[in-house]
């Protein structure tokens, strides 16, 4: 309990610095405190992942093929659900309490040092992200790990991840995100994510807008990297509907790999494992030799994704999914068409304020329901009723139920699903929204009913 209270501590110091909502667009105090450390980024070879959709679940997959093969792993990923210490992985597990509180002592005076030479300069302190990556080199360097998975926060040119350098630079589907910060256009958004391809390194990459493919090949040639695309060096060759998920056959870059289970829902999922399928074939042996059979069959069967497509209730079926933008809505409601045998679905539906949330909300009204309005517990977040406006104006009025406050929408929702056959509860549009709901979920026991 002590320990618990230590680890919430280091969060409550973090949270007190400028939020993820608003990185500086820099690298220079993120290096600097790390090299103040003695490079703790530099103490494993680095598997950077960026894009707009599937950026954590690829990771996973990543890392769980990497454990598999015997490797100890890094994984670092953003944002958490429940508690911050999901973030920081060792060998598949959040990081122990202990190693958090020890490893923040460790890196206190020196991120105190560089505050006080910011201040100096006239620029802001560390922002939450900056020191959050910082904490998870030291925890993968205390660790050790032999490779770290490395999930870029946002954009990915001066994310403060990019300090490391990727053997291997991943890209997961780009589209329109965070357009405050990284630009209004597909290239833009595109050429910002771009910069987290090292000289010589070997890019794996999703299918991808021409325009942003345009972009990725560019860089990748400028660096003299070599560059793998969904499609042409690798793909999924089958994907096929099964009890808890589905199975999928990939072809990868060195081999084929047949009637893999992956426990996840979506036809995006199979997507996302024969990227991760390819990225570890470029770390492993460089993109020509075959990995074992089992070793993709363990760490495919134990990924996990939490609140993506998760069923987190039953009777009536309550699902989570951390859609929170108009391509991963479209996954969302293809995977509710494919997977699942519903006829009408009860949207629990909030969002933060720089999220297209009419674009959201074209999407999902596609399938028929109703939207039950709420907000999660940021201030970052849309207020209900100005949500409201929006959805009504999308969807119509009609489809529409205002709840202040998450457990209410949620009472709400499931008293109408149990009014019909096949309806079902989803919680979606913004991941902070998925992470509460969850919690609520596993506090009245919903998934034992």
């Amino acid at each position: 309990m002590e320990l618990r209270e230590a680890a919430d501590a280091v969060y409550a110091s973090l949270i007190g610095r400028v939020g993820e909502g608003s990185p500086r667009p820099r690298l220079e105090p993120t290096r600097r405190a790390v090299e103040l450390l003695g490079d703790p980024h530099r103490a494993a070879p680095v598997i950077h992942i960026t894009g707009t959709n599937g950026k954590t679940s690829t990771s996973r997959m990543i890392e769980s093929l990497l454990r598999a093969s015997g490797l100890r792993t890094g994984l670092l990923t953003s944002p958490h659900l429940e508690r911050f210490t999901e973030r920081i992985r060792v060998d598949g597990e959040p990081v122990s309490d202990e190693a958090i509180v020890r490893n923040w002592e460790d890196i206190l005076p020196f991120i105190a040092m560089v505050d006080a030479e910011l201040e100096a300069a006239g620029e802001s302190t560390l922002t939450f992200f900056e020191v959050l990556t910082v904490l998870a080199f030291a925890c993968f360097a205390d660790a050790p790990v032999d490779v770290v998975v490395l999930e870029v926060g946002m954009g990915g040119e001066w994310d403060s991840t990019n300090v490391a350098d990727g053997q291997v630079a991943v890209f997961t589907p780009i589209a329109l995100d965070h357009q405050n910060r990284l630009g209004s256009t597909i290239e833009a958004i595109a050429r910002t994510k771009s910069g987290i391809i090292k000289p010589a390194a070997s890019v794996v990459s999703a299918a991808q807008d021409d325009v942003a493919l345009g972009v990725l090949r560019e860089a990748a040639e400028l660096t003299e990297s070599s560059f793998a695309l969904e499609g042409e060096a690798f793909e999924v060759l089958e994907s096929r509907v099964a009890v808890g998920g589905q199975l999928v056959s990939v072809r990868g870059l060195a081999g084929e790999y047949r009637d893999l289970v992956l426990p996840l829902f979506g036809r995006h999922q199979a997507q996302n494992a024969a990227v991760a399928v390819a990225a570890v074939e470029a770390f492993i042996g460089g993109g020509t030799v075959r990995l074992a059979d089992a070793v993709v069959q363990e760490g495919l069967a134990t990924a996990m994704s939490p609140g993506r497509l998760q069923r987190v209730g039953a009777e009536p079926a309550v699902i989570v999914d951390a859609a929170h933008n108009p391509h991963s809505a479209g996954a969302l409601v293809a995977a509710l068409d494919e997977y699942f045998d519903f006829d009408e679905i009860g949207f629990v539906f909030g969002v933060l304020g720089d999220k297209d949330a009419a674009a959201i909300v074209d999407v999902l009204a596609r399938r028929p329901g109703q939207f039950f309005v709420t907000a999660p517990d940021s201030d970052r977040a849309v207020p209900p009723g100005e949500l409201a406006a929006v959805v009504a104006s999308g969807a119509g009025a009609d489809r529409v139920v205002v709840a202040e406050r998450l457990d209410d929408a949620l009472d709400d929702a499931r008293a109408w699903a149990e009014e019909g056959a096949k309806r079902a509860v989803v919680v979606t549009g913004s991941i902070a929204l998925v992470g509460e709901a969850m919690a609520i979920a596993d506090d009245r026991g919903w998934s034992r009913a």
